[in-house]
């Protein structure tokens, strides 16, 4: 028996429907609500004291625009990720919000984000608006994770002030670029082969005992939200007579 024109249209709205919903709960570049604060005794910069490790570095990256994250944050794996963020009162708020780089962990009043306080009046519409944003502390606001981008940096590691061959060798990444997580850090020997994987000690720092000797080549597991993972190679070693406190270029940018 043919099927009646109600039950067609019944079929395809069930399945547009099902359509819909699929790419809501797919959807990577979708808008997420939530709420946000500010460093309320920060100056127009982050901290140098972050959970993720950079020190000084996570204050001015990104020019300052920088935030601590609370869940987003998850156990230091979220540090150097990028986030669009912008508040939705559309008396003071801009349409593009502002683009931040996760440096801390903490939360305030049920917020994902704390923000430097230049981070935070970015969000605004004008130097007006933005007074008046400060001036409420905490804003409600949608977010969504976006792509880093550092224009003429590399990929750079700070070696620890106390690293010591060969006992210990720690290190912090800067300029983590692209879209997807750090999540395994590997150091081979470029002799002989031999890889060692490292420990995540807090943040974006990296740490092994009994460090491998001489040039070491740097490998490093970056991780998508689709579950997309890909060791990728630096082109720059590690040199044989690294020193406590000094920074290296890897030679590597990520653009995905």
């Amino acid at each position: 028996m043919a099927s009646s024109p109600q039950s067609f249209i019944l079929l395809f709205t069930t399945l547009l429907f099902l359509q819909t919903l699929t790419e809501a709960t797919t959807c990577s570049d979708c808008f997420i609500h939530s709420r946000a604060a500010y460093y309320p005794n920060s100056d127009e910069q982050g901290t140098d004291r972050g959970a993720c490790g950079f020190g000084s570095f996570g204050a001015t990256i990104n020019g300052g625009d920088v935030s601590a994250a609370s869940n987003l944050y998850r156990d230091g794996v979220g540090c150097g990720a990028c986030y669009q963020v912008r508040c939705t009162n559309s008396n003071f708020c801009a349409d593009k919000g502002v683009t931040v780089v996760i440096t801390d962990q903490g939360s305030s009043d049920n917020t994902d984000f704390i923000l430097s306080s230049r981070a935070f009046g970015q969000m605004a519409q004008t130097k007006d608006a933005a007074a008046s944003l400060l001036s409420l502390g905490v804003v409600d606001i949608e977010y969504r994770r976006v792509s880093c981008s550092y224009p003429n940096k590399n990929i750079t590691i700070k070696i620890d002030e106390n690293s010591n061959y060969p006992y210990y060798l720690g290190f912090v990444i800067w300029y983590q670029q692209g879209k997807r997580d750090i999540t395994a850090v590997q150091l081979c020997e470029t002799q002989n082969f031999v890889c060692k994987l490292l420990d995540r000690s807090y943040g974006a720092v990296w740490t092994t005992t009994s460090p491998p000797s001489g040039s070491l080549s740097l490998r490093m597991l970056f991780s998508g939200e689709d579950g997309d993972e890909t060791w990728l190679v630096p082109v720059n070693n590690i040199p044989h007579d690294w020193k406590a406190g000094e920074t290296y270029d890897t030679g590597l940018q990520v653009n995905e």
